[in-house]
C-alpha cells in the first residue's frame, strides 16, 4: 500500500460508489485550520441513545432526534457523530442492507421516513456538523442467523459470518467482505451531504475469554505471505481503512466535496512493556495486539483526517492515565496533519470506580489538562443521552469552565 495524504488528495480511485458523491462545499485547502471540536456520539445500537425505544411513531422519533440536536446546541457543542449502521443494517433506504431493527423492532421493516436525511438537514439547520458513524463488521448482538431479515446479506452469504463472543461478525479476512462493507457504507455518503465518515473501536472483536475467532479457512487462503495470523489480521484492517480513505478522496476529487474520515479507537495502541514506542500504560487490551488495529500507523501514514482515542480513564489512573495518553497521542499526531480530538467518558462521571470519577469536576480537569497540548483540537463526549441528563453536572462544569464563547478555529 502506498502512502496517501488525506488533506492532499494524493490517492487513486478504488470503486464505483465514491463516484456518486453528491456535490457539497468545496474542499478546504491543505492544512486549513478547523474549529475546535465539541462533539457528541449519538448511538443507535440497542436503542442506547435514540430512538429511546422501538415502535415509536415517525413523529415521536423525529421529536426525540430534534431534542438531541437542540441539547447539543444548548451545551455549545458543534458536531454530532450519528450511528447510522449499528449492526450491518441501515438508518436510510439502503440497497445493500436492511432497515435497522432499532427503529421499528423488526429488522427490514420500513419506518416510513428517512432518518439519515432528516438528521443531516436538522443538524445543518442548527450549525452542527454531522458525521455518519459506521460499525464495519458487527452483524448482530446474538449468534442466530435465523433472527436476521430473510434477505440479509449475512444469510445470503453464510460463509462471510463468524460467531464469536455471543455475537455475529463479518470476517475481515475475506476481500469480498471488505468490498461489500465499503460499498454499503459509501452508499450513505453518496446519497447525503454528511460531513464525515466515522469508525469506532470495533474492527476485529474484543477478546472473549476461552473463545477463538474462527478465520482458519480465510487465513489458509489469503494469509500465506504473512509471518503470523496477527500480522495478516492487521493487514486486513489496514486495507479497510486505507481503501475508505482512497474512495472518499476519489469521490471528493470528482465532485469537489470534502468528506472527513476519522476513527475513534480504544486509546492504548500498545503498552510500553510490549513496544518501546508504546505508552507508559498497563492496559489489558492493546489495539495493535488484540483488535488488530494499527492505529498509530494510520496516523503516521496520513490515512485519516482525525483520530478520537477513547481516553476513558481519570487523571492518575495507574493502568492507563489520562495524563499519559493525551501527551502520547499528541506526540504521535505531531507533524502528521491528522487532527487529534480526545474521546471523553461523560457516561462515567459520578461513578464510584475508578475513584476519580466521583468528583463532578474531573471531566473539566481533563479539558484543562489537554489545553497544554496544542495538538489537541477538541473533545467528543459519550454519549447523547448523557449529554441530555448530565446526572452529576459534569458537562455543565465543562461548559462553564471551557465553552464560554464560540468554538475556536
Amino acid at each position: 500500500m502506498r502512502r496517501i495524504t488525506r488533506r492532499g488528495f494524493a490517492v487513486a480511485a478504488l470503486g464505483a460508489a465514491s463516484s456518486l458523491l453528491t456535490a457539497g462545499a468545496p474542499a478546504p485547502s491543505a492544512g486549513a485550520p478547523r474549529r475546535e471540536m465539541r462533539g457528541v456520539w449519538l448511538a443507535t445500537v440497542a436503542n442506547l441513545d435514540w430512538p429511546s425505544r422501538t415502535k415509536l411513531t415517525a413523529a415521536e422519533q423525529q421529536r426525540e432526534l430534534r431534542a438531541h440536536f437542540d441539547t447539543a446546541v444548548a451545551r455549545k457543542l458543534n458536531t454530532v457523530f450519528f450511528q447510522v449502521r449499528p449492526t450491518a443494517d441501515a438508518l436510510w433506504p439502503s440497497p445493500y442492507e436492511p432497515w435497522t431493527q432499532y427503529l421499528t423492532g423488526v429488522q427490514g421493516r420500513d419506518p416510513g421516513w428517512d432518518p439519515l436525511d432528516f438528521a443531516v438537514r436538522e443538524a445543518h439547520r442548527r450549525g452542527l456538523e454531522l458525521h455518519a458513524w459506521f460499525n464495519p463488521y458487527r452483524v448482530a448482538n446474538h449468534t442466530d442467523p435465523r433472527r436476521l431479515a430473510a434477505d440479509h446479506p449475512a444469510r445470503r452469504h453464510p460463509g462471510w459470518v463468524v460467531p464469536y463472543g455471543g455475537k455475529l461478525y463479518y470476517n475481515p479476512g475475506l476481500p469480498e467482505v471488505r468490498d461489500f462493507v465499503l460499498d454499503a457504507m459509501l452508499d450513505a455518503v453518496a446519497r447525503y451531504p454528511v460531513d464525515g465518515v466515522h469508525f469506532d473501536d470495533y474492527f476485529y472483536p474484543y477478546p472473549a475469554a476461552g473463545q477463538r475467532f474462527d478465520d482458519d479457512e480465510a487465513f489458509e487462503e489469503y494469509g500465506g505471505d504473512f509471518g503470523s495470523r496477527a500480522d495478516w489480521r492487521r493487514d486486513n484492517t489496514d486495507r479497510l481503512v486505507h481503501a475508505m480513505a482512497q474512495r472518499l478522496d476519489a469521490g471528493g476529487q470528482q465532485e469537489g466535496r470534502r468528506v472527513q474520515f476519522g476513527v475513534s479507537p480504544f486509546a492504548v495502541w500498545r503498552n510500553l512493556g510490549s513496544d518501546p514506542q508504546g505508552s507508559r500504560t498497563r492496559a489489558g487490551v492493546q489495539t495493535y495486539d488484540d483488535l488488530y488495529a494499527d492505529t498509530r500507523r494510520w496516523v503516521r501514514e496520513g490515512w485519516l483526517d482525525y483520530l478520537v482515542p477513547q481516553v476513558y480513564w481519570p487523571l492518575g489512573t495507574k493502568a492507563a492515565d489520562y495524563a499519559e495518553l493525551v501527551p502520547w497521542w499528541s506526540r504521535t499526531v505531531d507533524g502528521t496533519g491528522v487532527d487529534l480530538y480526545i474521546g471523553e467518558a461523560l457516561y462515567k462521571a459520578g461513578d464510584s470506580e475508578p475513584a476519580g470519577w466521583k468528583d463532578p469536576a474531573e471531566l473539566s480537569r481533563h479539558l484543562t489538562f489537554a489545553r497544554r497540548y496544542p495538538q489537541v483540537g477538541g473533545h467528543v463526549f459519550f454519549s447523547a443521552k448523557e449529554v441530555a441528563r448530565d446526572r452529576v453536572g459534569a458537562l455543565a462544569r465543562v461548559v462553564r469552565d471551557h465553552y464560554g464563547g464560540a468554538a475556536r478555529a
